[in-house]
């Protein structure tokens, strides 16, 4: 069935194109009353096709290179109390956000999934004690608990987003479009987390 619609639209299409392009080359001629021999009209229909076809794929081009929305990433997620992680245990995965949750003495860290050196998802292997408790799978890299590079080839620690708590209802908001580099862990990284 989509193919009938397709070669219909086609026709229409080119029908339509041969019609304009024949308008355009005999108001070009001067001529608006002659009618187009059968060369002309073949020449006018084959360029009116070939027009409708390349403006159609130039169409289907752009809107491929065009960049779609991919769900939640980039806003800003909602992570609810019974989920934050209690000092020292295993993080809590977004996986529609891209983050990790960690919840050391000083806070809570949101820790973007995406390894600094080549952009492969990194994940918790633990214990939270462990050196190497975030390990990359393409090239090694190693981090540990609050994403500071332990081993590897990565330039730089886990990048980590901003994290904003609710106080009356414990849920924090991590904003995924705010993502924040660094060289090392410093304590005012961390969202206190009393709660």
């Amino acid at each position: 069935m989509f193919m009938i619609l397709r070669t219909l639209f086609g026709w229409v299409v080119g029908w339509i194109a041969s019609g304009v392009f024949a308008l355009l080359g005999r108001h070009n001629q001067g001529a608006l009353a002659v009618r187009p021999d059968r060369r002309q009209f073949l020449r006018n229909a084959a360029l009116g096709a070939v027009g409708s076809v390349l403006a159609l794929s130039t169409a289907a081009f752009g809107l491929l290179l065009w960049p779609r929305s991919t769900g939640a990433f980039g806003s800003e997620l909602t992570v609810q109390a019974g989920d934050v992680p209690a000092v020292g245990a295993p993080p809590f995965r977004n996986i529609a956000g891209k983050f990790f949750l960690v919840r050391n003495d000083d806070g809570l860290l949101a820790l973007y999934t995406k390894c600094p050196h080549l952009g492969c998802t990194v994940p918790w292997h633990g214990p939270p004690d462990s050196p190497n408790a975030f390990q990359c799978p393409c090239h090694g890299s190693m981090y540990d608990y609050v994403g500071v590079r332990t081993g590897g080839p990565a330039p730089r620690p886990m990048d980590y987003m901003t994290v904003t708590v609710d106080e009356t209802t414990g849920n924090i908001t991590v904003d995924t479009g705010d993502i924040h580099q660094r060289l090392e862990y410093a304590p005012e990284q961390a969202t206190p987390y009393a709660i």
